[in-house]
């Protein structure tokens, strides 16, 4: 009791220290405080967004989300937060829950933050955003992206973080803090971290290769030679790649004179031994390889800041997919880590059912399948006995007609 009086006083000091930017988990009017970009609507290929628990939930409501119901479609769909805000000096994190339930192929998961002056009626894949997170799949390619832009560029990082590729909800976190550091986590568990100038290129490099120096013209950098002392042995191409067939007949209608000469089929010659080639050494005049010096690049200025934007102000999910049925959900942008990881917490608790309601679905299913099939198969004799009485009737039939004729 003692403990579950103390976990509940920290999340309430965390709450009063945390602050919200972001929060949405879909409950009550949701389309008042989401706008739907009129990006692709004119030429069809713009996809409808709607609520959505899927086909496996906990809870029907709770469970309830973002959801992409049209396959083959382009999707972009905004919301401001609570109040725009600035990183600096702060910790970042974004979070929320996504479900691929339509075992997607092709398409994103990811969300991005876009600064203030985002034209959400007009929000397509060209709108600035500071950052863009979360899962990408494609054919071979199933990654968590994390983008950053930088000096007007976007810069992806440059790990490859695997993304979760099942059917069931999933908690991504992103954690940007002020110390230029990051850190990914799925369902809780750290799956990457580092430092921002080292994992993404948008600084110039620290050391570049010294122009001034070039490898020496007399560098030797071969491991290995040929043994000048080595020869080929006598008789070495002589011997045939290819020898006649002993086992091959002339063919009994074969025509000396109209065909000409008969010749048995050449085989490969099993003594065969290939082109010579002198045996390697390794090579005494072997220096290593070579590496070029390095300095100090006068380009390179270091960047306390790079994990800071100075506008925050929208959420946007503008992505394709060629088969639908996502589930984005339970939304969160905060300066608090351990805000971020009890929401997670209270996420995975809740959803910890899918799994079980997915497989016990399932079973049922294959279940009526396989009543379906024996159903089948039953009807199917039913059919063939019915048939088979039916043609031993007509054959008695046709026996008694032909006795009927006999005694006539």
């Amino acid at each position: 009791m003692k403990t579950l009086f103390a976990l509940f006083v920290l999340s309430l000091v965390l709450a009063i220290q945390a602050t919200s930017y972001f929060s949405d988990d879909f409950n009550g009017d949701w389309e008042s405080r989401w706008v739907v970009s009129n990006w692709k609507q004119a030429d069809g290929t713009a996809g409808k967004w709607d609520l959505s628990a899927g086909k496996y939930f906990s809870d029907a409501n709770e469970d309830k989300g973002l959801h992409t119901s049209q396959d083959a479609k382009f999707y972009a769909i905004s919301s401001k937060f609570q109040q725009e805000f600035s990183n600096k000096d702060k910790t970042l994190v974004l979070q929320y829950r996504i479900k691929h339930e339509q075992n997607i192929d092709c398409g994103g998961g990811y969300v991005k933050i876009h600064p203030e002056g985002l034209d959400q009626t007009n929000y397509n894949g060209d709108s600035n955003y500071n950052i863009m997170f979360g899962p990408d799949i494609c054919g071979s390619t199933k990654r968590v992206h994390v983008i950053f832009n930088y000096d007007g560029k976007n810069h992806l990082i440059k790990k490859n973080i695997p993304c979760e590729t099942d059917e069931l909800s999933h908690v991504y976190t992103l954690v940007v803090l002020p110390d230029n550091t990051y850190e990914v986590k799925i369902d809780g568990v750290k799956k990457e971290s580092g430092k921002i100038d080292e994992d993404w290129d948008m600084l110039p490099p620290q050391k570049i290769k010294d122009p001034k120096v070039s490898k020496p013209s007399d560098w030797v950098d071969e491991k290995e030679i040929s043994d000048p002392t080595d020869t080929k042995p006598e008789g070495w191409d002589d011997i045939p790649r290819e020898v006649a067939d002993t086992t091959a007949k002339k063919p009994e209608d074969w025509d000396d004179e109209l065909d000409g000469e008969w010749e048995a089929p050449t085989v490969p010659n099993p003594e065969y031994k290939g082109e010579w080639r002198a045996k390697r050494i390794p090579n005494p005049a072997y220096k290593g390889e070579w590496v070029h010096p390095e300095i100090e690049n006068p380009e390179y200025k270091p960047n306390p800041n790079l994990y800071a934007f100075d506008s925050n102000a929208f959420m946007g999910i503008e992505i394709w997919q060629v088969k639908s049925g996502t589930i984005f959900d339970d939304f969160l942008v905060t300066d608090s880590v351990e805000e971020a990881d009890i929401a997670a917490s209270k996420i995975l608790k809740r959803t910890a059912s899918e799994k079980m309601n997915k497989e016990s679905e399932e079973k049922a299913r294959r279940e009526e399948e396989e009543k379906a099939r024996k159903a089948e198969e039953e009807a199917k004799k039913f059919d063939e006995a019915g048939k088979k009485a039916d043609e031993e009737a007509a054959s008695q039939q046709a026996s008694v007609h032909d006795d009927k004729k006999e005694d006539l």
